[in-house]
């Protein structure tokens, strides 16, 4: 289940996200200003803790991506 969903996020990465996509024209909607990229922290996140945890991570660092979040 955890590579499954790893390869899930690549995919994403690799195809629709504005930050690591193949449609440059997508990037017209902003650039990520979390450094790794919500996707990438996710990805990590679920790697070394876990999906439960992951997703955990990665839901509260997607939480604070709009114009009045913190930085993690």
């Amino acid at each position: 289940m955890k590579s499954i969903l790893l390869f899930l996020i690549k995919i994403y990465q690799k195809t629709i996200s504005p930050d690591h996509g193949y449609f440059p024209i997508l990037r017209i909607l902003g650039q990520c200003r979390h450094n790794p990229t919500c996707s990438q922290y996710t990805y990590e996140s679920i790697e070394k803790y876990g999906i439960l945890k992951g997703i955990g991570m990665g839901l509260k660092q997607l939480a604070n991506c709009h114009p009045w979040g913190r930085s993690l």
